[in-house]
């Protein structure tokens, strides 16, 4: 599983579970047929209190530093003291100029360690990982701070990449 800000090239990481790289899209039919690929995918935290952006691998299968421990609850209002986070999901593409930042799909997650519960919306985080995958940009229900956050960690990371994104993007991404 491939980290699109990974800084330590060539280290192993174990995880208990694959992802195909191959094209599953070939023509053959077979098994893997119709698979996503999520390789040119990241997940990246936005901690809105601390104003931090990290990536997290493990919020592919669910398993994030975030996420580890806790029961997630489809209710809000059932983790009232709960904290907040973004977690967008973000998917490079090429184009001839070089690769881009093509997707970028925003959901809202909240976490109370002390109860250990938390809410997320499955559903949106399907959705939007799709989105991701399909080049959309949804990040208008986040907070100007996130957006600033995120905007910068992007530019940050990959200041090519960053140049070559869409306008929709950056305009998106201005507070």
């Amino acid at each position: 599983m491939k980290n699109l800000f990974d800084d330590n090239k060539g280290k192993k990481r174990g995880q208990g579970f694959n992802i195909l790289s191959s094209d599953s899209t070939d023509g053959h039919g077979g098994y893997g047929a119709g698979v996503l690929n999520l390789n040119n995918m990241s997940p990246v935290f936005i901690d809105v209190e601390e104003g931090e952006a990290f990536v997290d691998m493990g919020a592919l299968h669910a398993r994030s530093s975030v996420e580890k421990g806790i029961k997630f609850l489809k209710e809000k209002d059932q983790v009232p003291n709960g904290k907040p986070y973004w977690l967008v999901w973000v998917t490079v593409e090429h184009k001839a100029e070089g690769a881009y930042y093509a997707g970028v799909a925003a959901c809202e997650m909240t976490v109370d360690r002390e109860i250990r519960r938390g809410y997320k919306s499955l559903p949106e985080h399907v959705n939007n990982m799709d989105k991701s995958l399909k080049g959309r940009i949804i990040v208008e229900q986040m907070d100007a701070k996130s957006k600033g956050v995120l905007a910068a960690f992007l530019e940050e990371k990959n200041a090519d990449l960053w140049k070559r994104s869409s306008d929709e993007l950056k305009e998106g991404l201005q507070g």
